[in-house]
């Protein structure tokens, strides 16, 4: 009976809940590569705020800084909306997200524990998550990763 269980176990995860991770990836991929290209195009039309908003948190070098945070994010979304890069372009989009955490949203990282709300609520909260979700799981099979992946796998 226990052998029978784990085999209906085995083969429920593997057959359904597997097949899952690749729409689901490609769904965050969208909605959240879209957003970033959107954020980061925004940042580009208005760069003189961003950068006073840079100077104001008092970021070194803050219209370097604005012009490459902002050219990242537009880069970066439109890496993901494709699935091309990925995992390569999710390590500067981690750091960016982390370094926004640790300067915009500091009191939501100081006290993660005594309030959580605080810190899921935060603006880069969500992209953070789906770029450490793209970076372990990577894109998954609808992207153009993936394709470039079966290329080199049928010539070798």
């Amino acid at each position: 009976m226990f052998r029978t269980l784990v085999r209906w176990y085995d083969l429920a995860m593997s057959r359904c809940f597997d097949r899952l991770r690749s729409p689901l990836l490609l769904l965050l991929r969208l909605v959240f590569g879209w957003g970033l290209f959107q954020t980061g195009k925004g940042k580009l039309e208005n760069i003189g705020r961003f950068i006073d908003f840079l100077t104001h948190l008092h970021i070194p070098m803050p219209a370097a800084n604005a012009y490459f945070v902002a050219s990242l994010e537009c880069a970066g979304g439109l890496l993901l909306l494709l699935g091309l890069a990925s995992r390569l372009i999710c390590i500067p989009l981690t750091v960016n997200f982390i370094v926004a955490y640790l300067t915009a949203d500091h009191d939501a990282v100081v006290n993660f524990f005594k309030d959580q709300d605080a810190f899921t609520s935060a603006a880069p909260f969500l992209y953070l998550l789906v770029s450490l979700l793209v970076l372990a799981f990577g894109p998954g099979f609808f992207s153009i990763d993936e394709v470039i992946g079966r290329m080199r796998r049928r010539k070798a």
